[in-house]
């Protein structure tokens, strides 16, 4: 072994021995690069989440709540997944279902005060009425002045037997889209007649979960086009539930909210960009295989950064209690098959396995309590990469200057020593705070170890590290506003921002910055408030950050992130229209026209890219389709006259959100796109 492995091999060593975690040996460290410059979402106050449900007899009790304050929760959402649309609030009644003594609203708003969280409530839309759900906003915020400020409209609503499954109660004779979308009008209107200050919420799928994707007969389009189409004026943010039923799904988030924002965008209307994105309910949703342990609490982090980074406000674990599931051992503990954060004590059928003690905490308690440690409110996310697929990376900037890394490591079996290299910040020497939960530990510990470059993480760890800058200059310019774009083509785009604020000197020039993925490319620089860039690839997704400079060369915080889609060109030799033609949520008819525009051509050659790599080709039709690797090839004989349209189909599959393909090429032209 080299004498440099020799070395990292005897750190990890020692490091695993204090922690009584065996060893293993990583044959090199994993590169982390982190780049201060590439800018993400903001950190909420809301954005560490937990749900209560009315059935827990545990939810009112001061030991829950202090529970929950210790993991530094900030969201409580009541009453309850499914209850929500068959519980009455004002005589406390859930008829066909279980109602625990002592978990009213009042004593659910006593334990979130204690627990120093903001309620969320879901009004009840399957059995109640808007004139009920105004009348809780009237008793919540005017009588007892409680200032609940978030307000849902139903819970799954599109699981009421619209699309077949059905498991949402739902009164309603018509049970489609529109009349959801008619009634949230409706409650909002009710509703925001009591107190104006609050804000409304709407159910939408999820990309790639059922029911997305799917047109019921009858239906004007699908659940989120139909919704947000009637209902979007009316409402504030928008309400996802995901249960990936895997731990390695967090790559999937930035489709996954990058298409929820697109149809926010195409469907909900003038002003749409001030609608938020919650997801009320998540958890990993894999009973008995790790929601309890280890490899659960790992998801839950890495999807807790994940979604905020990627602007969601507040991500709700659910539950706070559950109930124990499938019994099994995973990597050397007890998982309970429990979709809870903390215990409630509860035993198998046959008595055979019960649960710790109440309120002892699962493993995801402290991905929750590591994740309000590493991502304050007011931090901004920053870009963070490995060159490891079992090592996940994490990095937040702080307003003092400090830079927080959070490190997942979910390998079971390897300790991997890291370098950390870090772009737009400089780290201070010195041995920096290091917070780390490992394998079947009660508590995050708190040590002074490593360096701001060098650190080691054991197996199946959460370590955050918290560096210090070398210096902290004053009087830097103050951060550009959100930056906008106009003028899109498939080549250019025109970025616009509001001016910085100079510090002590003045400021000479803004850069703009592409990100690409730990890497920052500049585009270019100006000393406007405007650039018009060029170059651009034609159907491709850019994420742009702003930067001021100064006099001095003193470097300000990157603006919020700016995120476009360029299009293809607007006159071209051939035309392409893709139609998604009809959807079951994991594949799909497509419907290709082509238009020749130019000379007529007797054979031809279209080609196109998968954008992601869990989607496939299943068969195509009037022509002939292969695909190696995420490339399709469609050949065909006969004549394309000037102005003709010829057709051509295929079935696609998709186990990830389906970003459709935009760039297509007929015989190396590319092609308008419509």
């Amino acid at each position: 072994m080299p004498k440099t492995l020799l070395r990292a091999a005897s750190a990890v060593l020692l490091t695993l021995t204090a922690l009584n975690v065996p060893p293993a040996y990583a044959e090199e460290a994993v590169a982390v690069t982190v780049n201060a410059r590439a800018a993400l979402a903001t950190v909420p106050a809301t954005g560490i989440g937990a749900n209560h449900a009315i059935w827990d007899s545990y939810l009112g009790t001061d030991d829950t709540a202090d529970r929950l304050k210790d993991a530094g929760v900030q969201v409580l959402r009541y009453p309850g997944g499914s209850y929500s649309d068959i519980y009455h609030w004002a005589d406390h009644t859930a008829p066909g279902g279980y109602v625990a003594p002592g978990t009213d609203f009042d004593t659910f708003m006593r334990g979130a005060r204690r627990t120093g969280a903001q309620p969320m409530v879901t009004a009840n839309y399957g059995t109640a009425t808007a004139q009920e759900a105004a009348d809780w906003v009237r008793y919540a915020n005017v009588t007892k002045g409680y200032g609940v400020k978030y307000w849902e409209i139903g819970n799954e609503n599109y699981g009421n037997g619209h699309y077949g499954a059905a498991w949402e109660a739902d009164n309603h004779a018509d049970k489609s889209p529109a009349e959801y979308a008619r009634n949230v009008v409706a409650y909002s209107d009710a509703m925001k007649a009591v107190d104006p200050t609050i804000k409304i919420g709407a159910v939408l799928t999820t990309a790639a979960n059922w029911p997305d994707g799917i047109v019921a007969g009858g239906d004007a389009g699908t659940w989120n086009k139909v919704v947000l189409s009637m209902a979007g004026s009316k409402i504030d943010f928008v309400i996802l539930h995901w249960y990936p039923g895997a731990y390695d799904k967090a790559s999937h988030i930035s489709d996954m909210i990058q298409l929820t924002r697109r149809q926010i965008a195409d469907h909900a209307g003038p002003g749409s960009e001030r609608i938020g994105i919650a997801m009320t309910e998540f958890n990993t949703g894999t009973s008995g295989a790790g929601e309890n342990t280890q490899p659960g609490a790992l998801a839950a982090a890495d999807a807790y950064a994940t979604l905020l980074a990627s602007g969601v406000f507040t991500v709700n674990w659910w539950n706070t209690h559950n109930g124990i599931g499938t019994v099994r051992q995973v990597e050397g503990h007890t998982d309970y098959g429990d979709f809870g954060l903390l215990s409630n004590a509860s035993c198998t059928a046959d008595g055979s396995a019960c649960e710790p003690a109440v309120n002892t905490p699962f493993a995801p308690y402290y991905a929750l309590q590591m994740m309000s440690r590493f991502a304050r409110p007011g931090d901004q996310f920053v870009k963070a990469a490995t060159g490891q697929a079992k090592v996940a990376a994490h990095a937040v900037r702080r307003p003092n200057g400090d830079l927080a890394v959070l490190l997942i490591n979910t390998s079971a079996d390897t300790a991997y020593p890291v370098t950390i290299g870090y772009a737009g910040f400089g780290p201070a020497a010195g041995a920096p705070t290091v917070l780390t939960h490992v394998n079947g530990a009660t508590s995050i510990t708190s040590s002074t170890a490593g360096s701001a470059t060098s650190q080691t993480l054991p197996p199946l760890s959460l370590t955050t590290v918290v560096v210090r800058p070398a210096s902290a200059p004053a009087g830097l310019p103050g951060a550009p506003g959100q930056p906008t774009t106009t003028a899109v083509t498939d080549t250019t785009a025109t970025i616009s921002w509001p001016a910085a604020t100079p510090g002590t000197r003045p400021i000479v020039k803004y850069e703009v910055h592409r990100q690409n993925g730990a890497i920052t490319e500049q585009l270019g620089e100006t000393g406007g408030t405007s650039f018009a860039v060029n170059n651009l690839r034609p159907g491709t997704r850019y994420t742009v950050n702003v930067i001021a400079r100064d006099s001095g060369g003193g470097v300000s915080w990157s603006s919020s992130p700016l995120t476009f889609t360029t299009g293809t060109p607007a006159t071209s030799s051939c035309t392409v229209r893709l139609t998604d033609q009809t959807n079951w949520g994991s594949g799909y008819v497509g419907s290709i026209d082509i238009t020749n525009n130019g000379a007529p051509i007797n054979d031809w050659t279209l080609d196109f890219t998968w954008p992601r790599t869990w989607q496939k080709l299943d068969g195509g039709w009037n022509a002939t389709w292969t695909q190696t690797g995420s490339n399709v090839k469609v050949v065909a004989s006969g004549p394309l006259a000037t102005g003709a349209t010829t057709n051509i189909g295929f079935v696609g599959s998709y186990s990830g959100p389906n970003v459709l393909p935009s760039v297509f090429t007929l015989n190396g032209t590319i092609c308008r796109t419509q």
